[in-house]
């Protein structure tokens, strides 16, 4: 493909996959109501949190501004279509690369697809989970001494869970992206292990700067399952290496 149709194909993948998270969205917008009581769970969580260990905190969530409301619908829609739409988006990324792909490596690409969407759902998981300790952590640092309203702007709040779940998502996809380049020849096990201790301590560095709370417990919670989840993607290049191996020294008797 000349470097005008790899552009067409980029456009065009990226058409599919944003017409794919609009519907979704769109779709998502219908059960509006549900949606915000779910998105709003971890703040209800943090607040009761926040009541135990510092009574006099009175956390109260605002709207400001006309367009605000409105504004939220879009935020919960656009969140709930990310999610939802997430098999269309990842297969339009396996769709962009497979044609660069002999046979055998389409088959593997294919097995990228299939790890990648529950690795991804997971990593969403994971991040709404632990968005109330985030929270509580980040709002236990107001003063305790007096009564204290802290407003919490529900835009601004929304902003912060779509970071966040976005994030450990896409964290949590690193070990497909290891496994698939080991699979077609671009990484070996080999060059895992050797910088290994480089990889680990970026993992740590990406977790604190790449979730939007701050808070240590994010940054960790984000950054042990990495690690975890390259180790294991580095024990599969192993395999599969010495399958290659092994492939290759049979090939060669037979020659």
């Amino acid at each position: 493909m000349t470097l005008a149709d790899h552009l067409r194909e980029l456009r065009y993948r990226l058409i599919v996959a944003a017409l794919g998270l609009i519907v979704a969205a769109a779709a998502s917008g219908i059960w509006y109501q549900e949606l915000y009581l779910l998105m709003m769970r971890p703040y209800l969580q943090a607040a009761e949190m926040l009541k135990q260990s510092n009574p006099n905190l009175n956390p109260t969530t605002v709207i400001s501004g006309v367009t605000a409301p409105f504004m939220l619908i879009l935020q919960i829609a656009l969140v709930a279509g990310l999610v939802l739409s997430s098999p269309v988006w990842l297969y339009q990324l396996w769709a962009y690369i497979a044609p660069a792909l002999l046979a055998k490596e389409k088959k593997y690409a294919l097995g990228f697809l299939a790890a990648a969407i529950p690795l991804f759902l997971l990593g969403v998981a994971i991040g709404y989970y632990i968005l109330p300790q985030g929270i509580s952590v980040m709002l236990a640092f107001t003063p305790s001494s007096v009564p204290v309203t802290n407003l919490l702007d529900i835009n601004e709040f929304l902003k912060l869970t779509l970071q966040l779940m976005v994030v450990f998502g896409l964290g949590f996809l690193m070990p497909v992206v290891i496994v698939g380049a080991n699979l077609i020849g671009v990484v070996s096990a080999k060059q895992l292990g050797k910088y290994r201790t480089y990889v680990i301590f970026a993992t740590f560095v990406f977790g604190a700067a790449a979730t939007p709370s701050s808070d240590p417990f994010s940054m960790l919670a984000l950054a042990i399952p990495m690690t975890v989840l390259y180790l294991i993607a580095e024990v599969i290049c192993h395999i599969n290496d010495r399958r290659k191996a092994k492939a290759l020294a049979k090939a060669e008797v037979a020659a």
